[in-house]
């Protein structure tokens, strides 16, 4: 695939039009309708019944990060072979093992990793190389290969609890519902908790809006009908909660006015509202990328991807800060559709590749080291020039699930999956 393809590839699935991602709904399941009247949120929500659980956050990395570059494998020379112009230095590496090391622009969460707060497992992925945004990000978040029935895998936890109301599983920084939250059990998907209210009833407006909407969907039959109400109690649930101003705890600043930190940071504000908030969230998805760098890579001190690792740092540093004790009930996982090349391109920058890393920060984890099985950089140990994988991503995440959500049942999160856990979790 050519970079130029690749790109277009990407912008269409990071872009994905309202009208095209409706009748993909529509098409696959009656059970999954969203609607769009009730504001700028596509809206399939279900609020728990309990307060004070655990709260899993999983930030998507959406472009294909280069894990080999946040993850750095100082330890195996043919890294350092693979990428004479842009490898990062050992010297500089933060968090360092006898193999690994972090990203020096990391630096704001080596508390995190020296506190045992912060882990990373290597050489994760699907079972097969899958090289197309659209097509991985499709595969990786419905995590059930073989299946013709397109459900993600939050939609399936989520809806083994047994609830059906409103704000167990949130989509923040688009109102496009991701994959992993697509199906039969609710969600909801807006671009930020500001926009989760009654479009069209402001001021004195609203108590009449209201019963005008309650008419025409109170008693209307089929998908649309449960929509309809499913909304309207969204907005009653929630937009009390979204209209009050938050003020971030233990003096944080969230670097909300600074690229490329600025939207994921609004979104962990968001999201560290609705936790304090206890409405029952038990699933937070945010996007952050692009990750897709062909080229312009750059070097420690400068280039596109120091600048987009220290936004990462920068806004999830201030989350877990401001969280406080709260982190205990809170587990944060990174996601990406697929790794990197090991070897840079001629552009100074790193195509598809497969293998990849993630990073599991908060409660439960067993953090300050790093996990997984390394397969080595060498020509005769890569897949297609590629990091193979010696862990299935969904075994990372089941074991989140596992621990910190013990009611669900991982051979219906993630069927057919063969569950290895690394022991990450306590």
């Amino acid at each position: 695939m050519t970079e130029e393809n690749c790109c277009a590839d990407f912008q269409r699935a990071a872009g994905m039009s309202r009208r095209r991602f409706m009748q993909g709904v529509a098409a696959a399941s009656t059970g999954a309708v969203a609607t769009t009247m009730f504001g700028d949120a596509l809206r399939q929500t279900s609020f728990a019944a309990t307060r004070d659980r655990n709260v899993l956050v999983v930030i998507s990395l959406r472009g294909g990060i280069d894990g080999l570059g946040v993850v750095v494998p100082h330890g195996d020379p043919d890294y350092y072979r693979a990428r004479p112009g842009i490898a990062v230095p050992k010297a500089s590496l933060i968090a360092q093992d006898d193999m690994f090391g972090l990203h020096p622009s990391m630096r704001k969460l080596q508390w995190l990793y020296d506190g045992g707060e912060l882990a990373a497992v290597h050489a994760v992925g699907m079972e097969r190389p899958n090289r197309s945004h659209f097509l991985a990000m499709e595969e990786i978040e419905d995590a059930d290969p073989g299946s013709s029935t397109r459900r993600g895998w939050v939609n399936r936890m989520i809806g083994l609890n047994g609830t059906s109301q409103t704000s167990e599983a949130i989509h923040l920084t688009s109102s496009i519902v991701p994959t992993m939250m697509v199906g039969d059990a609710p969600t909801l998907s807006a671009d930020k908790l500001s926009l989760i209210r009654l479009s069209g009833a402001d001021d004195n407006w609203s108590a009449r809006r209201r019963r005008q909407l309650q008419t025409v969907w109170g008693k209307a039959p089929g998908p649309l009908g449960d929509a309809g109400r499913s909304a309207l109690q969204t907005v009653e649930r929630l937009a009390p909660v979204a209209a009050q101003s938050y003020t971030p705890r233990n003096g944080v600043r969230y670097p909300e006015e600074e690229w490329p930190a600025a939207d994921l940071a609004l979104a962990l504000k968001d999201t560290a509202q609705l936790i304090r908030a206890n409405v029952g969230t038990e699933v937070v998805s945010i996007d952050y990328g692009s990750w897709d760098l062909h080229s312009d890579y750059g070097k420690v001190a400068y280039g596109e991807m120091q600048t987009m690792v220290a936004g990462f740092a920068a806004a999830l540093d201030a989350f877990m800060r401001d969280l406080g004790t709260l982190r205990s009930r809170v587990t944060v996982v990174t996601i990406s559709e697929f790794g990197r090349r090991v070897a840079e391109n001629g552009n100074g920058g790193l195509d598809h590749g497969w293998g990849n890393m993630m990073l599991v920060a908060g409660g439960g984890v067993k953090g300050g080291r790093y996990y997984g099985r390394w397969p080595w950089l060498g020509d005769n140990k890569l897949v297609e020039g590629d990091l193979a994988v010696t862990t299935d991503y969904r075994n990372v995440l089941g074991e989140i699930i596992t621990r910190r959500f013990p009611d669900r049942s991982i051979s219906k999160v993630f069927p057919g999956l063969r569950y290895t856990p690394l022991n990450l979790m306590s």
